[in-house]
C-alpha cells in the first residue's frame, strides 16, 4: 500500500511543475485524494457491498469535487489536474499514464445498459472540458483538446479537437496544426464567418436591384 501511496506522489511530481514537494502533494492534491478513494470504493464494490462503496465514493466526491463511480477500472499513473467537477462513469476503463483536467467527463449518452462508457487508453490527456461519451475506445498516446466532445471512436497517436471531435493530427502527420490546448481550432467561428460572408454578399446584391429599380422608376 505504501509503495503505491509514493508511486502516485511521484506521479504528481513529475507532471505538475507547481508541486514543489511530496507532503505538499499528498495533503492537498484534490485529485490524488479522488484516486485513494476510488481505490478503497471500488475494492468494496468487487466484492458487492455495492451501497457502502457508492457512500464512500460519495465522500470521496464531497471532500474533492471529482466523481468516480466505484464500478470504474483505473490503471496505473492517472493523474487528475486540478480536478474539480471531473466525472468518472460506472464502466469507464481508464490505462496506464493517463492526465485528466478540470472538467472531463468520461460518461454515457443515455440509459443504455452494458458498457456504456469509454475507454482510455495509455498515455491518453484529455484537456479541460472535454466531454468523452458513450462506450467508444480512445486509443493509446491521443489527446482530447479543451472543451472538445468526443462521440466516436479515436486511433491511436491523435490529437482531437472540436464539436463534435474530429481529428487533426494522427501517426505525426499534421492534418491542420499541433495540438495546443490554449489556442485550438474554432470550428462553430469559422461557420459563423463563413454565413457572414454570404450574408454580406446577399445585402450588396438586394442593394444593387434596389438600386436598379430605382433607377427604372426615375427614367420612366
Amino acid at each position: 500500500m505504501f509503495k503505491r501511496i509514493r508511486e502516485d506522489i511521484q506521479v504528481v511530481m513529475e507532471r505538475d511543475p507547481a508541486a514543489r514537494s511530496a507532503l505538499e502533494v499528498m495533503l492537498t492534491y484534490s485529485g490524488l485524494h479522488a484516486i485513494w478513494y476510488h481505490r478503497i470504493s471500488h475494492r468494496l464494490w468487487k466484492n458487492k457491498f455495492y451501497t457502502l462503496a457508492r457512500v464512500v465514493s460519495q465522500v470521496g466526491r464531497f471532500a474533492t469535487g471529482i466523481e468516480i463511480h466505484p464500478g470504474a477500472k483505473i490503471g496505473k499513473g492517472l493523474f487528475i489536474d486540478h480536478g474539480m467537477g471531473v466525472v468518472i462513469g460506472e464502466t469507464c476503463e481508464i490505462g496506464d499514464d493517463v492526465t485528466l483536467y478540470q472538467g472531463v467527463t468520461l460518461g454515457g449518452t443515455g440509459k443504455e445498459k452494458g458498457k456504456r462508457h469509454p475507454t482510455i487508453g495509455d498515455n491518453v490527456l484529455i484537456a479541460s472540458g472535454a466531454k468523452v461519451l458513450g462506450s467508444m475506445k480512445i486509443g493509446n498516446n491521443s489527446k482530447i483538446g479543451a472543451g472538445s466532445v468526443v462521440l466516436q471512436e479515436v486511433p491511436p497517436n491523435s490529437t482531437v479537437v472540436g464539436i463534435p471531435g474530429r481529428i487533426i493530427v494522427q501517426n505525426g502527420v499534421r492534418i491542420k496544426q499541433d495540438f495546443d490546448h490554449t489556442n485550438l481550432g474554432d470550428p462553430i467561428g469559422e461557420v459563423l464567418r463563413s454565413m457572414q460572408k454570404e450574408l454580406d454578399g446577399l445585402r450588396q446584391e438586394v442593394h444593387r436591384l434596389k438600386k436598379s429599380k430605382e433607377e427604372e422608376y426615375l427614367n420612366e
